[in-house]
């Protein structure tokens, strides 16, 4: 390791029996043909009638695949009792999808819908054709049946046990679910849904009604599995509890029941069709070239809009002339949008709402896999959806729309300040004291740390939680870009550590090694007392976090948010896979901090530049991805000014999907930041040193999954 560019080497009973379709064959009944022959002469022995089978046409298997929205190009997989997969195919754009089974195929059966991060389960007890759809609600039932809760595992389970999924099996657990579900398809006038065979389309009537009302997570922890139901009804007030029901397939009670729902509650659900049209709107807005999207005159410096196609450009709403973009935002102006602090438009720091629509790079940028979430207060809805940019980058994001007229125009929040509050799940590994390596859990209060003239606007934050009375407080550091927690709620010394995770628990990766991560991990915050994974799991998908911003010198301002998903158990994290450094890039960054537990940059210079290059020698990768884990959208660091005990800071980048290295260069975050260098703005400072890498990602249900390879020992 150089101390110059830090190379890093381093019907419920009937509709589950799918229907036979067969044709009927058979033989001739003798006689055949005969030469004639004399009556004196014996006669040959005839020869056989000829016969004709017709072959019994092969069982065919049909379904739709849904959340919802129509869970479209998802691979389906169907797999039978032996285990065999008897057949693989892809829904098409209504989530439709069909399968021809082979005669040899033996039921029970296991079909898997998948695509990116999400995957739905179902089955059936028959082999012999019908419908077999694929939703939350079918996963429900899968993971009631299977042994460990886990979905995936039935398949595996049924070819030791297939007497465990049959007709009756299933339409057990069916009724069941549907009696849990009573209220709100009484609500919807759904009170004969067919849960597992009903035939269905993804467009916001019958069955798909129900499907867009509720929000369900199935989370398995290595023995059984979490499942919550939540109804998305319009909340009295934002800080209103959401309306849901949990329970664990390890629960020998009756699954709880919805409370009672008014049908005007649920009455404002947006079909599948109109939230894709937004985010097919949204497409064609990034779709035209920057000049057509933003227009103006005169020179960048002077905020006149674009001046190309191939040039970042800064303005405000007005600036925004294509139809397609202006039609997206309420009464048809960007004008009317105003989100965390911005309105439309771009500065030269690139700060702003839909700043995107004035930088070059996010032309061609697609918006997709659109889904409501939940309902505000204001009757507005939240959202869900993933972008996809022309390099392959994809990102997970939330918007709030409103509708007008059977349109979804898009609406701010209309808060002052940027914050954001995701369930944090985290593999922290430590490279050079592995036995400290842990799981941990929490969320990720992002507050952005606002600056005027180099200096935070902000005194303090003090974020209520759902879970504790007590208040955290968070305070603005010189170096970061975010707000830091506080362990005791103060801006003392050795109290405010670099960090925005609340994390509610951990445990090391190595089991045996039964002692407390927070004791060991000192310089991290944890709640006290941790959670356990019984209290974790109890906590509610939409919960509600209250932050109360304090700026220097003016009032406070109150901003409400509402989770799409609740932080995650161990038990669940530790069914995740996570990225991780190749074996050499490991060996290098051991081989490089094994004395100092970090970094440390030397004097800067043009031709051996202070940055960080994330590679293996010969820049070779640096990660790779594991099956099933998420490709990291962003790469972080973690560093001090000095020495130890010196102020810190973070930097980062953002990453594409196919990327495994990465460099980044140092970027001040006011007057008082003293980490990069004042001549060689982008170098960091002799001395500077970073203890932390970060490889992130954010799952399509909003959860932040990262990936930290920690440098500093511990004892």
């Amino acid at each position: 390791m150089q101390p110059k560019t830090l190379k890093l080497k381093a019907g419920l009973t009937a509709a589950v029996l799918l229907s036979l379709a067969a044709c009927g064959g058979g033989g001739s009944s003798g006689g055949g043909f005969a030469f004639p022959t004399t009556a004196s002469t014996p006669t040959t022995t005839p020869a056989p009638a000829a016969t004709t089978t017709t072959p019994a046409a092969l069982a065919k298997l049909d379904g739709v695949a849904a959340t919802g929205a129509a869970f479209a190009g998802a691979t389906v997989t169907v797999v039978d009792q032996t285990g065999t997969t008897v057949c693989t195919t892809t829904t098409d754009a209504s989530g439709a999808f069909s399968c021809t089974l082979p005669a040899t195929t033996k039921a029970p059966l296991v079909i898997k819908a998948s695509r990116d991060d999400q995957t739905f389960y179902s089955t059936t007890a028959s082999a012999t054709g019908g419908i077999a759809n694929v939703t939350p609600l079918t996963t429900i039932i899968v993971s009631q049946l299977s042994p460990d809760g886990n979905p995936a595992s039935l398949a595996g389970a049924i070819q030791i046990n297939p007497s465990s999924v049959t007709t009756a099996t299933i339409q057990t657990q069916v009724a069941e679910l549907v009696a849990a579900l009573k209220p709100l398809l009484d609500a919807l006038s759904q009170g004969a849904i067919d849960v597992m065979a009903g035939g269905f389309t993804a467009n916001g009537t019958g069955q798909d009604k129900v499907l867009d009302a509720i929000s369900v997570s199935v989370q398995p922890n290595g023995s059984s599995a979490n499942i919550e139901i939540t109804v998305k009804t319009i909340p009295t007030s934002d800080d209103a509890a959401p309306v849901s029901i949990s329970f664990n397939t390890a629960d020998t009670a009756t699954t709880p029941t919805l409370p009672p729902i008014a049908a005007t509650a649920v009455a404002s659900t947006p079909t599948p069709a109109v939230v894709a049209a937004l985010f097919d709107r949204l497409t064609a807005c990034y779709a035209l070239p920057l000049t057509q999207r933003v227009g103006g005159s005169g020179a960048l410096a002077q905020g006149g809009g674009a001046v190309n196609d191939t040039t970042n450009a800064t303005g405000t709403a007005i600036n925004v002339i294509a139809p397609a973009c202006k039609t997206l935002f309420l009464g048809d102006d960007p004008a009317t949008f105003y989100s965390n602090g911005y309105n439309v438009g771009r500065d030269s720091s690139n700060n702003g709402s839909f700043a995107g629509i004035f930088r070059q790079g996010a032309t061609g940028v697609k918006f997709e896999r659109g889904n409501f979430e939940f309902v505000r207060s204001r009757g507005d809805f939240v959202l869900s959806y993933r972008t996809v940019d022309r390099f392959g980058s994809t990102d997970n994001d939330t918007i709030i729309a409103r509708n007008v007229d059977g349109v979804l125009k898009l609406v701010g929040n209309n808060y002052v300040y940027r914050a954001s509050v995701r369930p944090y799940s985290e593999n922290r590994e430590l490279v050079n004291t592995p036995n400290f390596s842990s799981f941990t859990t929490g969320y990720n209060i992002s507050i952005d740390n606002k600056t005027a003239s180099g200096t935070s606007i902000f005194n303090k934050v003090e974020v209520t939680s759902p879970f504790s009375a007590t208040k955290i407080v968070f305070y603005p550091q010189s170096g970061l870009s975010f707000l830091a927690v506080s362990k005791d709620g103060t801006n003392t010394a050795g109290q405010v550590v670099s960090t925005s995770i609340v994390r509610l628990g951990a445990e090391f990766q190595n089991k045996a090694n039964a002692g407390a991560v927070s004791a060991a991990e000192t310089g991290v915050y944890f709640v006290s007392p941790n959670y356990t994974d019984a209290q974790i799991s109890a906590i509610q998908n939409q919960s509600v976090w209250q932050l109360e911003f304090f700026p220097t010198g003016g009032s406070s301002v109150i901003q409400t948010y509402r989770t799409v998903s609740r932080a995650q158990t161990i038990g669940e994290i530790r069914q995740l896979a996570f990225v991780q450094a190749t074996p050499v890039q490991k060996a290098e960054l051991i081989a490089g901090t094994s004395a100092t537990g970090r970094f440390i940059f030397g004097v800067p210079s043009v031709g051996n530049p202070n940055i960080i290059d994330f590679s293996s020698e010969g820049n070779l990768d640096a990660w790779m991805l594991p099956e099933g884990a998420l490709a990291p959208t962003s790469f972080s660091v973690i560093g001090r000014v000095g020495g130890l005990g010196s102020a810190s800071f973070n930097d980062s980048t953002g990453l594409s999907g196919t990327q495994r290295k990465a460099i980044i260069y140092c970027s001040s975050q006011g007057n008082s930041d003293l980490h990069c260098d004042p001549t060689l703005t982008t170098q960091y400072a002799n001395g500077s040193s970073f203890h932390l890498l970060d490889l992130g990602a954010r799952s399509s249900r909003q959860v932040e999954v990262s990936k930290k390879l920690v440098l500093y020992k511990l004892q």
